[in-house]
């Protein structure tokens, strides 16, 4: 949905003095061409959580979604999800082109020494080919005990292509380092969070894990001894080949060469190593592995857990482009093989999956009709049966196309999570021996926005049999009926005033029956905001937000596991969060102040004053009180 008062993209258009670019991206699965964002008005969009994202505290913890998204992909998972939110992965990685080189700095700073700082630098080393390399360093103590969190993200990409255009190569080094250290939940002993006098600094509260530890500011040394560390390495590079027509543009002085490709032949060859491990290098309380876990453990022992993967996938395609001047239609047809090693606590075991997969796209030239049909099919192998079909339609409307209706509608067959197999070193559950059945999913979508209304409205309409969970800490359950869930979700910005603009989300949820799953009848964002262009260069937006969510017995977490997990017997009533922002962009400088929590504030019963009336993420899981957060993000043309 386009964001009102956001400023117009600074790179789009630029003249020709001494700092002139030219750049556009694309994504791998993708031939359309993307320019940069340099909108202000919604920091989220910039921040490693999603603002319709709850999370265990402290910025680096484990994180969901408060809206009901299943997991719609088949074939191989190993199963540890808890941290997607920090990880860059593959289908969002950019391919970027460029007339001169382009860096990025980001840096911010928050409450407690929380930092978050991104380097980005993009240039083309010959006109058809560039280099790009990005680095995020994500760390935070937190205000409770034993939640500090270390991530790291480091990418290396290259495009290039040849100089006739019928070649192009894709390549990508992308690795993931997460560390979030996890302290169980806050211990429930005593009302800690209203004994504000002696524990109005959070950090003095206890927690279930990790013992008491002296708070660290020190950012290049993260100790963590209880806790998770996932690390993924993936290594990809994507070769095509076109045979079409030559042509070419022809200018008062110069020769533009052209080419139409009509087929083209790809072979994609992906390396990946995933590590997830559990530690507690010196367990402090026995009882809460005792009692949740059903584990056996004394004061001092230590607990490991790790499962350790290799998939190496060859795939083979071939596209058909049926107009030889519209790259946005063509067929596709193609095969994959996979190969798997998975490491586990005592032994190791090698899995294989042969995949069939067909897409359809068109994007018709009067760029009025975007039409995708695609699917894929696991014939043989460890995730043998497995497949995913998908349709969709969409009709751009209005002026320049803005505005657009879309409808369509996907089914999908899923193998469970190896969390959920027997062999993985996670697999606690000795009560449960036998196989689970593979999860299938219908999903109806439909949307539409309208830019003169300001207004999108969507729905999403899920049937879900054979839904996987855990109903406890270790216990891994199947609810085998049908069941269905109903999501209605409206953005509408309104026009308050020359500069005021009020952006309103709403989100309603609904499921049926006796299925296993907890989540708010509604949840609502909401930003009133003061936004425009002032004096010569600076574009501002600055307010107050709002996220609010009805009660409900929202998920606890198990750290052994790294998974959120269904409870049914303490409902979260949290008031709503709010927070006061100032946002601004002077060229290519962009700054981003937030007071966050404005609704801990309160008196508290000794006479004093604190922001210490805290919301919970889940049981036993606090969020922080007052927490500032001061961003700055910085582009330049080298």
């Amino acid at each position: 949905m386009r964001n009102a008062g956001a400023g117009s993209d600074s790179l789009r258009h630029r003249n020709r003095s001494e700092d002139s670019i030219t750049i556009y991206y694309r994504y791998l699965d993708s031939s359309r061409h993307y320019k940069l964002d340099s909108s202000i008005n919604d920091f989220t969009t910039r921040f490693p959580i999603p603002a319709t994202n709850v999370y265990l505290g402290n910025l680096g913890t484990a994180s969901r979604s408060i809206l009901f998204y299943p997991r719609l992909r088949p074939g191989w998972d190993p199963g540890f999800h808890a941290f997607d939110t920090y990880k860059w992965k593959a289908e969002a990685i950019r391919f970027f082109n460029t007339t001169r080189p382009y860096s990025e700095l980001n840096y911010l700073l928050g409450s407690r020494t929380e930092q978050v700082i991104e380097v980005m630098h993009t240039q083309n080393i010959r006109p058809s080919w560039n280099a790009s390399f990005q680095y995020r360093f994500i760390n935070s103590p937190g205000a409770f005990q034993n939640q500090n969190t270390n991530h790291n993200n480091i990418l290396f990409s290259s495009w290039y292509e040849g100089k006739s255009k019928r070649y192009n190569n894709y390549f990508f080094v992308l690795a993931n380092h997460l560390q979030s250290a996890e302290n169980g939940g806050i211990k429930n002993d005593e009302d800690y969070l209203n004994e504000t006098l002696v524990y109005k600094d959070r950090f003095n509260i206890p927690t279930t894990l990790g013992g008491g530890q002296a708070f660290s500011t020190n950012f290049f040394s993260t100790n963590i001894k209880t806790g998770n560390r996932y690390r993924e390495f993936t290594l990809l590079m994507r070769q095509q080949y076109d045979l079409g027509k030559k042509d070419s543009l022809v200018t008062d002085s110069t020769v533009v060469p052209l080419f139409y490709p009509r087929l083209r032949f790809e072979h994609t060859i992906s390396y990946n190593v995933d590590k997830y491990q559990y530690f507690d290098y010196a367990i402090a309380d026995t009882g809460f592995y005792n009692v949740n876990y059903g584990l056996t453990v004394h004061p001092g022992d230590s607990l490991y857990f790790r499962d350790r993967w290799k998939s190496l996938v060859n795939n083979f395609s071939i596209y058909q482009f049926p107009e030889a001047k519209n790259l946005q239609q063509f067929v596709k047809l193609g095969a994959s093989l996979q190969t798997l090693k998975g490491e586990f606590a005592s032994d190791s075991s090698s899995f294989y999956n042969v995949i069939f997969h067909a897409e359809y796209r068109n994007k018709t030239r009067n760029q009025k009709w975007d039409a995708e049909l695609y699917g894929s099919l696991y014939s043989a192998g460890f995730n043998s049966g497995d497949y995913n079909a998908h349709i969709s339609l969409k009709r751009f409307v209005g002026k320049k196309n803005q505005g657009y209706a879309e409808i369509g509608f996907e089914n999908v067959n899923r193998s469970p999570a190896f969390l959920f197999d027997t062999r993985s070193s996670f697999y606690l559950d000795t009560s449960v021996t036998t196989g689970f059945n593979k999860e299938n999913s219908s999903h109806i979508f439909a949307s539409i926005y309208q830019p003169g209304l300001r207004l999108k409205l969507s729905g999403d309409y899920y049937l879900i049999s054979n839904y996987t969970y855990l109903s406890d800490y270790y216990k891994l359950r199947q609810y085998e009926p049908l069941f269905n869930f109903l999501q209605i979700s409206a953005q509408k910005i309104f026009k308050l005033g020359k500069h005021f603009n009020w952006y309103a989300d709403v989100y309603l949820q609904q499921k049926t029956g006796g299925v296993p799953l907890n989540v708010p009848v509604i949840f609502t964002r909401s930003r009133l905001a003061f936004e425009g262009h002032f004096f010569r260069n600076l574009e501002l937006s600055t307010g107050v937000e709002m996220k609010y969510h009805t009660p409900y017995k929202a998920d606890n977490y198990s750290p052994v596991l790294g998974q959120f997990f269904y409870q049914d017997s303490i409902t979260i009533s949290n008031a709503p969060d709010i927070s006061a922002f100032v946002n601004f962009r002077i060229r290519g400088f962009k700054g981003f102040l937030r007071v966050e929590n404005l609704n801990t504030m309160q008196v508290t019963n000794q006479g004093g004053f604190g922001f210490t009336n805290n919301n919970l993420a889940a049981p036993g899981y606090p969020y922080p009180g007052l927490q500032i957060r001061l961003g700055i993000w910085w582009s330049f043309v080298n």
